[in-house]
């Protein structure tokens, strides 16, 4: 049994092929690098901050960047116009619903969709989070590494705060979606460094490549996430329908 199913022996929670359609994304959506979330480049000229000198560096990411498909969906409205935003399907992995997530001291909301399986590393900002689940089951987990068997069930509707500079990571047995608002900077600080398949020394973490087909999924990899021991796979079906998996999760030709 793994980690992630006794976490929740009710139900198994990596399901490798349940799957999400993404939908188009509109002319005002902004293709950035990949990852839920969350989660990826370092902030240019961001300086690392005074730690002690046996404090682990953590990496910096801006909270867009952790994202395929950021959108606002408010349609452009200056902070003080009214809106009212229903609960519709997503086409990119982000909306921002009031406000602006980057810019210090300003108020923000947004909501942010998790691919089936996804597993979000440990993290932490250097703001309050107001997390609010408003699609399907989260589970959410505080402490330095991630560890399974801490992760905390949310189901829609439930609510959860985590103070400035805690630590935390999560996890999405299928797709769901988060609705989550502060004051920005809503910047990302990763625990372990964090690869892609798209940097130079990606084969010194992954094992398959970008377009390998995977068997039993009928699909192909479009991109890899590896931060500390968690590394994992985004798959792309014939149908065009989305997933995250685990390399043991994996056959491919």
């Amino acid at each position: 049994m793994s980690l992630l199913e006794a976490a929740a022996p009710s139900r198994r929670l990596t399901r490798p092929y349940s799957v999400v359609r993404r939908g188009p994304v509109s002319s005002t959506t902004m293709r950035t690098s990949v990852w839920v979330l969350f989660t990826l480049t370092l902030l240019p000229g961001c300086e690392r901050s005074a730690q002690e000198p046996d404090t682990p560096r953590v990496d910096v990411r801006p909270p867009m960047a952790a994202a395929s498909g950021v959108a606002r969906a408010d349609g452009g409205k200056s902070p003080r116009e009214y809106r009212v935003i229903p609960l519709r399907p997503m086409s990119g992995d982000v909306e921002i619903l009031y406000g602006d997530p980057e810019v210090p001291g300003e108020p923000f909301v947004m909501r942010i969709r998790e691919l089936p399986g996804t597993i979000v590393p440990p993290h932490s900002h250097p703001v309050d989070e107001h997390i609010t689940v408003v699609q399907g089951t989260w589970y959410f987990g505080r402490g330095e590494t991630f560890d399974a068997q801490a992760l905390e069930e949310l189901s829609p509707g439930s609510y959860a705060f985590a103070p400035k500079g805690s630590s935390m990571f999560g996890y999405a047995p299928e797709e769901a979606i988060v609705q989550v608002h502060g004051i920005g900077p809503f910047n990302i600080h990763w625990h372990s460094a964090l690869k892609t398949l798209d940097d130079a020394d990606a084969p010194s973490s992954f094992h398959l490549k970008k377009g390998q087909q995977v068997l039993a999924a009928r699909g192909r990899i479009v991109q890899g996430y590896a931060s500390g021991e968690i590394l994992q796979y985004e798959i792309e079906t014939l149908e065009g329908e989305h997933f995250m998996a685990r390399e043991n999760e994996l056959q491919v030709q």
